[in-house]
């Protein structure tokens, strides 16, 4: 017995250290179960809904035209002797442009003169025949029918006289014309002839282009129908209108802002039977001339106002046959889809007009990794526009988004991490 009670000690210390070790490891398998039911619920981000007074923009296209401009015309035959402008400058109106050979002009002002000195002369024998007979005609020292000749040739010579100060008038604005000066104030392009150029022979030659571009007229057309549905949602209350002269806000070909504002001046009341649109035009100011004319620009023109609306972004939204929904989270964790009412588009953002309540929270994405892990409840954080987060974390999450072909995908090393 004495020999046996060591190899039975021995026996009993090992069955108790292999049931202690099972139980270790019963306890470490179901405490990581424990830890796996225990996982924390999606993270998604949201937009809180806001009612706010929305703007409705309509963007047309239109050229960008010149106040004011002016053709440069030669009103007077001749040859070109001078330029007396440069080029591509700016010119005040009343300042000389070219100088016409005037010699043709000139000679004939000179004989205007010349008729006139006749004229006056001529009238000056007629009126001192009158005075003469005036006292003899009373006294009957001469007939009636020599005054009464007297008379008549005195009111021709006074006729003559005026006619030949209008030809005078006359042979003075042509010799003005050979001298060609600017209409308007305004940026002139180039010279359309030179020197030597024959012009105004049996017709009007144009000589250069004047344009004022310190403001710009923008001719815009928006569709008949396009105006329609925005009269219709006035008429029913879904929008009201915006009184006076609208701001605009024009946008270049790039897509940038111009910084100065125009500002709407009208809006045709007929309807073009040929093209069924509607033609506006607005203004828009030039400072430093960096508009130029004959650009093709983008004018956002606010034509209403929706009062209580809400801006959503576009991926929040599904849109379907059935109708338009968002997922709303709500306060418990909890998450369903809710119809909505889309009034129209706004940049990258659709404009809701119901449907949604303020305070609700619309998830805009994270939903790809609830579809994954089947949660039924989720955790919500403020949703961040890609657009605008620093350049230094969209460039560090590229690699990420890169690796990943679909938004699920994408999203679940953020869930596989909130599991661990």
């Amino acid at each position: 017995m004495k020999s046996n009670s060591p190899s039975t000690a021995w026996r009993i210390g090992a069955l108790v250290l292999a049931s202690s070790l099972a139980l270790a490891a019963c306890g470490q398998k179901n405490g990581h179960n424990g830890a796996e039911q225990q996982a924390p619920a999606p993270m998604v981000g949201v937009v809180v809904a806001e009612p706010t007074t929305v703007t409705v923009n309509t963007s047309l296209t239109g050229r960008l035209q010149p106040i004011r401009e002016a053709q440069v015309r030669a009103r007077a035959a001749g040859i070109v002797q001078k330029r007396l402008f440069e080029e591509g400058g700016y010119v005040r109106a009343g300042q000389p442009l070219f100088q016409i050979d005037n010699a043709p002009y000139a000679a004939a002002l000179e004989t205007a003169r010349a008729a006139l000195a006749t004229a006056q002369a001529t009238q000056a024998k007629a009126d001192a025949d009158v005075a003469r007979y005036r006292p003899l005609v009373e006294a009957n020292a001469i007939s009636k029918q020599e005054f009464d000749a007297a008379i008549a040739q005195q009111r021709l010579a006074r006729a003559q006289v005026q006619s030949a100060n209008a030809a005078v008038k006359t042979a003075q604005i042509n010799v003005g014309y050979a001298y060609v000066t600017a209409p308007i104030s305004g940026h002139i392009g180039k010279a359309l002839v030179t020197e030597g150029a024959l012009v105004g022979q049996g017709d009007v030659t144009q000589l250069a282009l004047i344009q004022q571009t310190d403001t710009l007229y923008v001719d815009l057309s928006q569709s008949a129908s396009q105006a329609l549905k925005i009269r219709q949602a006035v008429a029913e209350g879904k929008m009201k209108t915006i009184d006076g002269k609208a701001e605009v806000t024009i946008l270049l070909d790039d897509g940038s802002e111009y910084p100065q504002k125009g500002r709407l001046l009208f809006t045709d009341m007929t309807v073009n039977q040929t093209t069924g649109q509607v033609s506006l035009r607005a203004e828009v100011p030039n400072e430093g001339n960096m508009l130029l004319p004959g650009m093709f620009v983008t004018v956002a023109i606010p034509q209403a106002q929706i009062d209580n609306a809400m801006l959503l972004p576009q991926q929040a939204v599904t849109r379907g046959s059935q109708g338009d929904t968002v997922m709303v989270a709500n306060e418990d964790g909890t998450f369903g889809p809710r119809p909505i009412t889309i009034a129209q588009q706004q940049g990258s953002n659709w404009v809701v007009t119901g449907g949604l309540k303020a305070g609700d929270k619309v998830i805009v994405d994270g939903l790809g990794v609830v579809q994954m892990t089947g949660a039924k409840k989720v955790q919500t954080q403020p949703w961040q526009n890609p657009a605008n987060k620093p350049a230094a974390v969209q460039a560090a999450s590229a690699p990420a988004a890169a690796s990943a072909p679909t938004q699920t995908t994408a999203s679940a090393p953020v869930a596989a991490s909130a599991a661990k």
